[in-house]
C-alpha cells in the first residue's frame, strides 16, 4: 500500500491522473492501481448471462464501469458462480469492491453501501402444492430448496421457525434439488422463478413477498473510507438516473431501484 500511495502521488502531481475522488479514498479503494471488482455470475438479473469469467456485462457490470470512470482507474472482473462464493472471498482478499446483496451475516467483513436496487423474493411450488401463501411455507415438515448462502438463504435463516431448509450449491442446482427432492418449495427472485415455473408445468409461484434482496457495493470492512464513498457514490447514481438507465438498457424485469437514502 505504502509503495503504491507513493507511486499514485508521483502520478497525481505530474498530472496523469485526473479524478475527484480524495487520494486517500483512491488509494484505499484501488490499491493495486486497477479496481478489482467482485462479481456474482449467478444473479442473472443483474449480471447478464451467458459471460465467460473474467468479463461481464449488464447492471451490475455497469455500475462497475461507472466507478471505474469516477476513480480514474481500469477494471478488472473477478468472477464468482454464486453470492456465497463472492462473499466468502472477502477473506482472500482478491476484490476491492463486490456487487453483492447487504445481509446482517456479511456486515461483520464486508462494508456496504445504500442498496441501488431491490428484487422481491418469494417461493415456487410444486403441481398440486396444498400450499397457497407465503405463511403456509413456514410449518412443519415443510422443505424448501434454497441456494447455499444466497440473501435469501441468509435471510430464512433468521426468519424461519419450522419448515427446514434444504441448500445447494447454486440456483441451477437449488431447482434440480426441488424438483427431484420433490422438495415443497423453492425460494428464488422472482423474476427467476417465473422462468423456473415454465419448466414445472403446473408448479405455481406464490404471490406477494417474503421480503427485498438489496443490492449493494461491498468492500473489505476495514476500508471505512472506501465504504463512506460507495455510499455517496450509489445515491448519486440513483439520483441521476444511472441505475433507472441500466435496468432498462438490458431489459431486465423484475428488479427496480432502490428508494433514496438521506
Amino acid at each position: 500500500m505504502k509503495i503504491l500511495g507513493v507511486f499514485l502521488s508521483g502520478l497525481l502531481l505530474a498530472g496523469c491522473v485526473s479524478t475527484n475522488v480524495p487520494y486517500d479514498v483512491l488509494a484505499e479503494m484501488a490499491p493495486t492501481g486497477k479496481l478489482r471488482v467482485g462479481t456474482n455470475h449467478g444473479n442473472f438479473l443483474l449480471v447478464n448471462p451467458g459471460a465467460q469469467f473474467g468479463f461481464a456485462t449488464g447492471i451490475a457490470p455497469d455500475m462497475a464501469e461507472a466507478l471505474g470512470r469516477k476513480l480514474n482507474v481500469p477494471i478488472e472482473y473477478v468472477s464468482f458462480a454464486s453470492a456465497g462464493a463472492t462473499a466468502d472471498a472477502v477473506k482472500t482478499g482478491v476484490w476491492d469492491v463486490a456487487f453483492i446483496a447487504s445481509e446482517p451475516q456479511r456486515a461483520s467483513e464486508i462494508a456496504f453501501s445504500t442498496a441501488y436496487v431491490e428484487i422481491p423474493v418469494t417461493y415456487l411450488v410444486p403441481p398440486g402444492s396444498p400450499i397457497r401463501t407465503i405463511a403456509e411455507v413456514d410449518r412443519p415438515g415443510v422443505r424448501i430448496a434454497v441456494s447455499n448462502k444466497s440473501a435469501y438463504d441468509l435471510y430464512l435463516q433468521r426468519t424461519l421457525k419450522n419448515a427446514k431448509l434444504e441448500r445447494a450449491p447454486s440456483i441451477p442446482a437449488a431447482f434440480e434439488l426441488f424438483q427431484s427432492g420433490k422438495l415443497d418449495a423453492l425460494v428464488g427472485l422472482r423474476a427467476g422463478l417465473i422462468a423456473e415455473a415454465e419448466r414445472m408445468p403446473g408448479s405455481r409461484v406464490l404471490d406477494g413477498q417474503i421480503y427485498a434482496v438489496q443490492q449493494s457495493i461491498g468492500t473489505p470492512k476495514a476500508r471505512q473510507k472506501s465504504a463512506a464513498y460507495l455510499r455517496l457514490f450509489v445515491e448519486e447514481m440513483k439520483r441521476t438516473g444511472v441505475v433507472s438507465a441500466a435496468i432498462e438498457r438490458h431489459k431486465v424485469r423484475g428488479v427496480s431501484v432502490a428508494p433514496a437514502q438521506p
